[in-house]
């Protein structure tokens, strides 16, 4: 079954990067209003069955939570602001880091990762950059948007590592309707700090802003929250280095193009390194950290 919602949470993410670029609207306005449409969708349930635990969280607790959502809020800033200043392929393979920023974060909590896991995103990572290829810049300009697009891969280590720990104490619907409605004020904040409107588009826009939300945000990131229970931050990170070649194929498939070689070359090693960190590390998490939905 989790192999199931993990490859339901695959498609949901790869279908973000082909809506998003056609929809007519400023990408930050459309990380805010995916948020923010998600949690207003997640309320009657969160706010009714979830109450208790969402407002019966202590201190530390909320502040796990505000540190997701904050983290996630920043991983699309830095993400959308990095496709502006350097190249799509440069920030592909940067932002795909995430996978070795959580195991670097693990070992600075003393939680060292065995040499094949630490092999194994190695060779995720290699497939990434095969796909999107090697295309960096020495201009100032580029470098910034270099640095950017790394920042948004340690920010979506943050986001799946303390994801994982709230998790332990929060329903997947409970901690999803927190973490979007703190990333989606935040996402807020930086719209009207940088002046970017958050309406007045086509309808045709709605609809594609809609569908962001229905794919990459409930059956994406809603169901990868869910996984975080059952398995490690490591494995889901390595796990969402699909969406590249997946949305490659999304694109091919919508505009009847045939994709290079190296597309497939890619999977095949993105699919070999999440296989060895698999096994090297298991994916099934201690049965009593599990909260049920």
């Amino acid at each position: 079954m989790n192999l199931v919602l993990a490859a339901i949470a695959v498609v949901g993410v790869s279908l973000s990067g082909p809506l998003m670029a056609a929809t007519a609207a400023p990408v930050l306005a459309i990380a805010f209003w995916r948020n923010a449409m998600a949690t207003g969708l997640l309320a009657p349930f969160a706010l009714t069955r979830h109450r208790a635990a969402i407002t019966g969280q202590d201190r530390h607790g909320w502040l796990l939570s505000f540190v997701a959502g904050a983290a996630l809020a920043a991983h699309f800033a830095c993400w959308v602001a990095s496709l502006k200043l350097t190249s799509v392929a440069a920030a592909t393979a940067l932002v795909s880091m995430q996978v070795l920023f959580v195991i670097a974060i693990d070992a600075l909590r003393g939680r060292r990762a065995p040499r094949a896991v630490v092999g194994g995103a190695l060779l995720a990572v290699l497939g990434v950059v095969a796909i999107s290829g090697v295309d960096l810049s020495i201009s100032r300009e580029a470098i910034w948007g270099d640095a950017l697009a790394l920042a948004g891969g340690l920010f979506a280590a943050v986001y799946v590592i303390v994801g994982a720990r709230v998790r332990e104490t929060l329903s997947t619907t409970a901690y999803t309707f927190t973490c979007y409605g703190i990333c989606s004020a935040v996402l807020l904040i930086a719209c009207l700090v940088a002046g970017v409107p958050l309406g007045g588009w086509s309808a045709r826009a709605w609809v594609l802003i809609v569908a962001v939300m229905v794919c990459a945000q409930l059956l994406g990131h809603s169901v990868i929250n869910h996984l975080l229970a059952v398995m490690s931050p490591v494995v889901v990170s390595l796990m969402l280095l699909l969406e590249v070649p997946g949305a490659a194929l999304v694109a091919a498939a919508f505009l009847g193009e045939a994709l290079p070689w190296a597309t497939y070359a890619g999977i095949v090693l993105i699919l070999a390194g999440l296989a060895v960190v698999t096994a090297a590390s298991g994916r099934a998490r201690p049965a009593e950290t599990l909260v049920a939905d």
